[in-house]
């Protein structure tokens, strides 16, 4: 058959990145907003080799598709490289990234235009919940670190996991 009745819509795919060390209600905000909009979100967990996370990439993995598996639409894998590197290879024309305040917006402009120079993918900026408008997975991990409650923070799923980390490394200190 030809004709526009056998051409296949293309599916609309975007990348929520980021280092996910631990997956936030926060991030979750944004990758359930971004799987309304989108029939395919990746969620790729950016790997920093200079960076030494509290979870393995692996881990993280693990820990967002399982709190993602409800929409559906969520593919998580991790990547080692430029993120547009990520979008090509998968035919992904946008970003979407959450942003906090002022302050992130300076940086994540530079990194959209610097990403669409490279290879015309787009970056749509999701102004994050005022709820999470302070958090960060770096806070989570001080205010856990020292016997803070942030079962408000992360899911519960992720709370138990950051909970057992935690304990195993206070043990081995």
């Amino acid at each position: 058959m030809n004709g526009p009745e056998s051409e296949e819509t293309p599916l609309r795919r975007a990348v929520c990145p980021g280092s996910f060390d631990p997956v936030t209600n926060g991030h979750l905000d944004i990758i359930a907003r971004a799987s309304k909009l989108y029939d395919v979100v990746h969620v790729a967990v950016m790997v920093n080799k200079s960076k030494k996370g509290l979870f393995t990439v692996d881990e993280r993995i693990e820990l967002l598709r399982q709190v993602t598996a409800e929409y559906g639409n969520v593919q998580v894998e991790s990547h080692h490289g430029l993120l547009v590197d990520f979008c090509k290879e998968r035919d992904i024309p946008a970003i979407v990234k959450g942003l906090r305040a002022v302050s992130d917006f300076d940086y994540e402009l530079q990194m959209a235009q610097m990403n669409n120079g490279l290879s015309g993918v787009e970056t749509l900026f999701v102004p994050t919940n005022p709820t999470y408008s302070f958090l960060s997975s770096s806070l989570v991990k001080e205010v856990a670190a020292w016997g803070g409650d942030v079962s408000h923070l992360v899911p519960p799923l992720v709370l138990e996991a950051l909970k057992e980390r935690l304990a195993k490394q206070s043990d081995s200190d």
